[in-house]
């Protein structure tokens, strides 16, 4: 889609760019929901004024999404927003997950002005894990709709938001929520035959939990498409459930689409059978494929501190592997290699598009 002597020319800018970043603001809220059954908690990262001025306030930087196992990252709790109209990045976590998890790609996007916002998707966050809202899928692209609209609606926030340029980036089944804004439609039957074609204990096993095997108003809402037409770009990190995206849906995709893939396969999650299907049907000219030799699933998640590995098994055995890559770069390198190519990519993708205007 790009040619590598744009983004060479791309990633020497931002490199440079890092020692003028902007200090980073940093705020949490709640999303009301009408019905009263899906309030979003949401987390905003965003430019902010000066130090000094936070100084004067009496405010300093905290260390946001840490805990025993994970690194944070420094920001100004409550900041006044930076003045100017910022792009928006909406995030969403994976099966699980929680705000934290992407925290890293977060700073690094608002470092360099950009506004980013990630719910806590309910039913299939670490803090939330109800069985009858994980059953009902489709509701996560539905919340980040609901989240890009409360950020436009409410700039004493972050503040303002050119609306040209909006974007969402998931990881694992978020990387699923993101790819249908751009338009990908989920269609039970076709995800049946393909976990019959090709079984996956890890995706197709999930298929009564998340609900992708229901009937009625519940499988309308599944197969429906959910495209947000104000999202202009999206990104996937080693997404999940992609074979249930009909082939039509993904060769319609209206917008410009990333996908990383971890070339460290962790059990019946091989990239060429997720990621690899996106870029199979999606089309060549505005899609893009980077597969990453030494990053496993879990590499796109946050820096994890000394001891980890050993304490999250300890807790629960297995979860040591979220803390797991591969044996090359250390999974801080690989978020430098990861934040790059995502800003550089979103900077063309709104440049191409504001220009198709």
């Amino acid at each position: 889609m790009h040619s590598p002597i744009f983004f060479s020319l791309i990633l020497a800018l931002l490199t440079s760019a890092n020692l003028f970043a902007e200090p980073i603001g940093f705020r949490e809220t709640q999303v009301a929901d009408a019905s009263a059954n899906r309030p979003l908690h949401v987390s905003i990262w965003y430019p902010t004024q000066a130090l000094e001025s936070s100084e004067a306030t009496g405010t300093s930087t905290i260390s946001v999404g840490e805990n025993r196992a994970f690194i944070g990252v420094r920001a100004v709790p409550d900041a006044e927003p930076a003045q100017g109209a910022h792009s928006l990045v909406v995030l969403s976590h994976g099966y699980g997950g929680n705000w934290r998890n992407l925290n890293w790609l977060a700073a690094e996007l608002a470092a360099q002005g950009y506004v980013v916002a990630a719910p806590d998707h309910p039913g299939t966050t670490t803090f939330d894990r109800r069985p009858a809202q994980a059953a009902t899928l489709w509701e996560r692209p539905h919340d980040l709709s609901r989240v890009i609209d409360f950020i436009l609606a409410h700039p004493q926030l972050a503040g303002e938001i050119n609306p040209d340029r909006i974007a969402a980036v998931g990881h694992s089944l978020g990387g699923w929520t993101v790819m249908a804004l751009a338009g990908a439609r989920f269609d039970q039957a076709h995800f049946a035959a393909e976990c019959q074609a090709h079984p996956n204990p890890r995706v197709c096993g999930l298929s009564d939990e998340l609900g992708l095997n229901t009937e009625g108003a519940a499988k309308t809402s599944l197969e429906a498409s959910m495209l947000n037409h104000r999202v202009r770009a999206v990104v996937s990190l080693d997404l999940g459930l992609a074979r249930g995206f009909t082939p039509a849906s993904l060769a319609a995709a209206p917008i410009p689409v990333l996908i990383f893939g971890a070339g460290v396969d962790i059990g019946d999650l091989p990239a060429r059978m997720e990621s690899g299907y996106l870029v199979a049907h999606l089309p060549p000219a505005q899609t893009q494929y980077i597969e990453i030799a030494d990053a496993a699933h879990f590499s796109f998640m946050q820096r994890c501190k000394p001891g980890a590995v050993e304490m999250l098994e300890e807790e629960v055995p297995g979860d040591g592997i979220i803390c797991k890559d591969g044996d090359g770069r250390s999974r801080e390198e690989i978020h430098q290699q990861v934040a790059s190519q995502v800003i550089a990519f979103l900077e063309q993708a709104f440049a191409e598009k504001i220009t198709a205007l």
